[in-house]
This record gives C-alpha cells, structure tokens and sequence, in this order.
C-alpha cells in the first residue's frame, strides 16, 4: 500500500481572480482613452466606472474574469442593463488576455443569445464560446459610440 497522498492541485483564488480582470480591463480602457476608475472593496455593484472624455458618456462597468477558457458564472436575474459588462479569459501567463464587452441591455433583454443555461436557477452562466460566436470578443467600440 502507498501511503503518499497526491495533493490537490491548489485552487485559484476567486478575488485574485476578479481583481486581475478589473485591473487589466482598466489597462485597456486607459489605453484607449477611456478615463477609469477601480472600486475596490467585496460585493461592490460597480467594478469600474469610466468616461469618454470625447463623447461625454460615462460607464459603469462589471467585470467577470476566468483563469482559463470555461464557463462565466452568471445569472440573468442578477444582470443590470445600464452596466456594460466586460467577460475576461484570463489565460496562462504569456498568452493574450481575452475580452468581449457586452451591453447589460443586451444580456438582460436578449437571455436567449446565451443559452438556457444563463436562466438555469441551480447553475447559470454560459459558455465564453457563445460570446466569441457572437462578435463580443474585443467590442472596445462600444465605449466610443455617442
């Protein structure tokens, strides 16, 4: 009999998580221009909130991070249209960090573009694919629009 025990594999810290997805799409907002500010602190309704100094809009803004390509956890009772909402892939150290922006009305008027299991009471969420498919992947426009 073999008395060593494998370890688990040790589970990725869900904060750490979230925190790395604000701060990289913060990055990307400033880098376009777009004039960002982190909320920090736990069960905030607000991750970030943003302005368009060209266009005059403001943005408040949630961000939902994975470590790697799987299932965003979210639930369309939860969904609140005036944000935009920003799904990140963190991916492994050294690949591209993946973004699809999405407008909270579209989430919450259109449940259906994602899938049954967004309205799924026990397990909601959907597939990171369903965005790509969808041409949410890299929508950064959606900050510039009027």
């Amino acid at each position: 009999m073999n008395d060593s025990v494998t370890p688990k594999p040790k589970r990725a810290d869900g904060q750490i998580t979230g925190l790395a997805g604000e701060l990289f799409v913060a990055a990307e907002l400033l880098k376009r221009g777009i004039q960002t500010s982190i909320t920090f602190g736990n069960a905030k309704a607000i991750d970030l909130l943003a302005h368009n100094p060209d266009t005059g809009r403001n943005f408040t803004i949630q961000v939902k991070a994975i470590r790697k390509k799987n299932v965003f956890p979210i639930s369309h009772n939860k969904i609140q249209p005036a944000h935009v909402y920003v799904f990140v892939v963190l991916n492994q150290p050294g690949e591209a960090v993946q973004y699809f922006i999405v407008p909270g009305t579209t989430l919450a008027n259109e449940p259906e573009r994602f899938t049954h299991w967004f309205l799924d009471p026990k397990f909601p969420g959907f597939n990171w694919r369903i965005l790509q498919e969808q041409g949410f992947e890299n929508a950064w426009h959606l900050f510039a629009e009027r």
